[in-house]
């Protein structure tokens, strides 16, 4: 395959933040939500050269060992050579460290940029190889399938490769994500899982994310019943306490409430006519955003936009 040209003028990607699990949905489902990051690349005579502003501004790699760039540089391997420099310019919004998807997120601009930048790059790299793609940078595909596609997505392995299903949530659905002042590792969380679930909390979760399809896209009443979960924040509950209690707080008062993916957010689903009055329920300590839902997924968008 003879090497790429690219385009002379910059692109820019909008990405949103993503909410995993939804509680019985563990490593399968996925929510996109109206918190987004902006990415603007453009292929340079040479170098690299990296703006942050935003979330991360302080601490991020200004090199090639940042999340984006090295999900820039895949995805150009992919597509048939590497431009002879880059300049990029990074708008952060996305909280990082507390399961909104950040990592997603920085993951899926880069490699819809790369395919953006790059002539006929969508001939080269469709959007299931992006999802792939996606997919083994990340390690799982439930956030990285939300932030590509937008909406509500179920995501699974087959035969080594990540698939996943876009479904339209209920547009009545307002989510109220609680976001705590300090981060859990994701591997900090995943390491207190058990080996071993007892049979009746497998056969409840499976019975749950069943009927959180339903609950998400049609009929959001029976939101507190289908997000109950007893696959894993009870597990991590010990790296997060003050998100676990509430959660638990949030549910007996008839909200339906879950840990955002890893945590330590915790993400109520409300409705228009609650959201205002759920967002003031946490008390100090939480950053309370009333969210839109996200149904566009990770987008090319005008510069001037």
């Amino acid at each position: 395959m003879a090497g790429p040209a690219f385009r002379a003028a910059a692109v820019r990607v909008r990405v949103p933040a993503t909410s995993a699990n939804l509680g019985p949905g563990f490593d399968a489902f996925g929510l996109a939500l109206g918190l987004y990051d902006d990415v603007v690349v453009r292929v340079a005579d040479s170098g690299l050269h990296i703006d942050i502003a935003g979330e991360g501004g302080e601490t991020l790699p200004r090199d090639e060992s940042h999340l984006l760039v090295r999900s820039l540089r895949t995805a150009f391997d992919l597509l048939g050579g590497q431009p002879r420099g880059l300049e990029i310019v990074c708008a952060n919004r996305i909280p990082h460290g507390r399961g909104l998807g950040s990592s997603s997120a920085a993951i899926c601009a880069g490699i819809v940029a790369a395919r953006a930048v790059t002539i006929g790059g969508e001939a080269r790299l469709d959007d299931a190889a992006l999802l792939e793609l996606a997919t083994e940078i990340e390690g799982h595909p439930d956030n990285v399938a939300a932030c590509l596609l937008g909406g509500f997505t179920l995501s699974w392995m087959e035969a080594g490769g990540a698939r996943a299903i876009r479904m339209d949530p209920s547009d009545s659905i307002v989510p109220v994500v609680f976001v705590p002042g300090k981060p859990v590792l994701t591997e900090t969380a995943r390491g207190l899982l058990p080996r071993t679930v007892p049979h009746v909390d497998a056969a409840t979760n499976a019975g749950r994310a069943a009927l959180l399809v339903e609950a998400l896209t049609r009929r959001p009443e029976l939101l507190l019943p289908a997000t109950e979960d007893r696959l894993h924040q009870e597990y991590r509950a010990p790296a997060m306490p003050e998100s676990a209690a509430l959660v638990e707080r949030l549910r007996a008062d008839g909200i339906p409430a879950v840990i955002s993916g890893a945590g330590p957010t915790v993400m109520a689903l409300a409705d228009a006519g609650t959201a205002d009055k759920v967002s003031h329920l946490a008390g100090e300590g939480w950053a309370a955003n009333r969210l839109d839902l996200d149904v566009q997924g990770a987008s090319v968008l005008p510069l001037a936009t």
